[in-house]
C-alpha cells in the first residue's frame, strides 16, 4: 500500500529525515488518520516513497514498535495498535465563528429536527402514509436505459454549463407550452440538483436581512428554512379553501403554490391570482411559484400557473423532476424573468460551475422529445387517480366522523382536518402508532398554531396497503372515546 503523509511539514521541524517520518507516523495515528488494525507499507516500499534507506525505515518502525504505535507480526507485516484507536479523540478543536447565516442555517437545523422527532417504525407489516418517492416499479427501466445508451453512442459533449443541459432546457421549455401554456424559451430556463436548490439559491439572491417575505401557513418549511437562513422576516399569510387570501402585504418577495397548495391542495382561483399579481405590481415585488406535484391531475381541468397570467415578468416559476423519476435522480428547474438570469446564473456557478450529471440531463432531453416522458405520465396518472380515489372511499367508509377530508383532483397527498380537539388528536395518534401505521402530522407545516390534521401519502401504495392502513387506524379510534365537534 501506498501511504501519504506531510513529510514536508516535519522535515522543517527535524535534523533527520527518519525522525521526521517517525513523527509524521505517529501524528497520523494519534489523529486517527491511521486507524488501528491498519497495515502499515512493507520497509521496502517506504523507504522507496520517501526516498531514504531501508536502515532508516526500519529504524522508524522499530521507534514505532518500541512506543507501543505499532505491532510487527513475522510474516504478515506491521499494523497499528489496536489500544491507539482512542486517542484521536483527545484532540482540541478550535471553536471556529460562524457567519450570521451560517448560525441561523445551523439553528433552523437544530429546530427542524426536533420538530421531525417522529415515531419511526420499521418493519414489513408498518403502513407508511407519509410522503414517499416514485417506485422503482413504475418507471420504465428499460426505456430509459435505452436514451441513455443511445446519448452514450452519439459521441455528444458536454455544455451548458451552470445552465444545464441545452437540450434539456429547450425540451423542457417545450414540455411547459404544451402542458402548461407557459411561453418562455430555454435561454430563461436553469436547471438544479432538486427545486430546493433553486429555491435557496433564489433566496440569497433577493432577500436582504431583516426584508419581510410573506409565505403560506401551512407552507413547505423548506421555503421557510431557506427564507429564515438569509435573514428574512417572515410573514404568516393564512390559507382557506380557496388558497392564499391576498393581503397588503408591505414586502418585496411572496412565495406561493398556486396550482395545488402544499399542504391543503387548495387551487388558487382567478380572482385571487389576479390580486396577487396586481399586489407584486404595486410594491414592485416578486413572486416564486412552487408547481411541486401537479403533472399528476387526474380530474378537472388543467389548472393555468400564475406565470401564465404574468405580464410584468414578476414570477418565478419553479418546476421538479423529484416525484415522476428515480429518487438518486435530482433535478428541478426554475423558468426566470430574463432580467434574473444573469444574477442566478453567476449565483449558481459558485456552487456549480458545470451542472451535475450531463449525460443523465441529455437522455431525459432524449426521453421527453421522443414522447417516453409523456407516456410515463400518463401510466403514473391513471395509477395515482385510482389510488386517490380509493383512498377517499375508504376513508368515508371507515373513518366518516374522525376527519373532514380535502380530496382533489391532482396531486400524490390529502390534506384531512381532525374533527376533535387537540388532546383526541393525539391519544388517536398514540393508538395509530400502536397499530403500526405511520401518519405525517400537518402542525410541522405551520407557522403559528391551527386545527390539528394529517398529509396523508397514498401514491406509492396498493389498495390493499391503503385497505388494512386504514381499517388499523379505525381499529385506532375505536380505542379511544371522542366528543367530536
Amino acid at each position: 500500500m501506498e501511504l501519504w503523509l506531510p513529510l514536508e511539514s516535519y522535515e522543517l521541524q527535524y535534523r533527520y529525515k527518519y525522525q521526521a517520518l517517525y513523527h509524521a507516523l505517529r501524528d497520523a495515528i494519534h489523529a486517527g488518520t491511521l486507524e488501528a488494525g491498519t497495515r502499515l507499507p512493507s520497509t521496502r516500499a517506504l523507504a522507496k516513497q520517501y526516498d531514504m534507506s531501508r536502515g532508516s525505515a526500519a529504524q522508524v518502525y522499530d521507534m514505532l514498535l518500541a512506543d507501543g504505535y505499532v505491532h510487527a507480526y513475522l510474516g504478515k507485516g506491521t499494523y497499528v495498535t489496536e489500544s491507539m484507536s482512542a486517542h484521536h479523540n483527545d484532540q482540541i478543536e478550535a471553536e471556529l465563528h460562524l457567519s450570521a447565516w451560517g448560525e441561523r442555517l445551523c439553528t433552523l437545523t437544530a429546530e427542524h429536527k426536533r420538530s421531525c422527532e417522529e415515531v419511526q417504525l420499521t418493519h414489513e407489516s408498518v403502513i407508511n402514509f407519509r410522503m414517499q418517492r416514485l417506485l422503482t416499479e413504475h418507471f420504465p427501466a428499460a426505456e430509459w436505459k435505452s436514451a441513455l445508451a443511445a446519448v452514450h453512442r452519439s459521441g455528444w459533449q458536454e455544455q451548458g454549463g451552470a445552465a444545464g443541459d441545452p437540450e434539456l432546457r429547450e425540451a423542457i421549455a417545450s414540455h411547459l407550452r404544451r402542458t402548461r401554456g407557459i411561453q418562455a424559451d430555454a435561454a430563461q430556463i436553469v436547471l438544479f440538483s432538486g427545486s430546493i436548490q433553486g429555491i435557496t439559491l433564489l433566496s440569497q439572491l433577493l432577500i436582504t436581512e431583516g426584508s419581510p417575505v410573506v409565505l403560506e401557513n401551512p407552507g413547505y418549511q423548506g421555503i421557510v428554512h431557506a427564507v429564515r437562513a438569509c435573514g428574512g422576516e417572515v410573514i404568516p399569510a393564512e390559507v382557506d379553501a380557496g388558497g392564499i387570501i391576498p393581503q397588503n402585504w408591505q414586502a418585496q418577495a411572496l412565495f406561493v403554490t398556486p396550482t395545488r397548495q402544499f399542504p391543503t391542495g387548495a387551487v388558487l382561483g382567478l380572482e385571487r391570482r389576479r390580486a396577487l399579481l396586481a399586489w407584486a405590481s404595486k410594491q414592485n415585488a416578486v413572486i416564486v411559484e412552487d408547481d411541486y406535484d401537479s403533472e399528476f391531475r387526474w380530474g378537472g381541468r388543467p389548472i393555468e400557473p400564475l406565470k401564465v397570467l404574468d405580464r410584468e415578468q414578476r414570477v418565478i416559476y419553479i418546476g421538479s423532476f423529484s416525484q415522476t423519476m428515480p429518487a438518486s435522480f435530482r433535478l428541478g428547474y426554475a423558468v426566470l424573468p430574463r432580467s434574473l438570469v444573469e444574477p442566478l446564473l453567476a449565483a449558481k456557478a459558485l456552487y456549480e460551475p458545470v451542472s451535475p450529471a450531463l449525460l443523465e440531463q441529455r437522455a431525459l432531453a432524449r426521453f421527453m422529445t421522443r414522447g417516453g416522458y409523456m407516456r410515463h405520465l400518463r401510466r403514473l396518472t391513471r395509477l395515482y387517480g385510482e389510488r386517490h380515489d380509493f383512498f377517499v372511499k375508504e376513508m368515508e367508509r371507515w373513518l366518516p366522523q374522525a376527519f373532514t377530508m380535502h380530496p382533489g383532483d391532482a396531486g400524490l397527498t390529502i390534506y384531512a382536518v381532525w374533527n376533535g380537539d387537540r388532546e383526541s388528536y393525539v391519544r388517536f395518534t398514540e393508538r395509530v402508532h400502536e397499530q403500526r401505521v405511520l401518519i405525517r402530522d400537518a402542525a410541522k407545516y405551520r407557522l403559528t398554531p391551527g386545527d390539528s390534521a394529517v398529509c396523508f401519502g397514498f401514491a406509492h401504495l396498493d389498495k390493499e396497503e391503503i385497505r388494512e392502513g386504514i381499517q388499523r387506524m379505525r381499529t385506532a379510534w375505536e380505542k379511544c372515546i371522542f366528543s367530536f365537534r
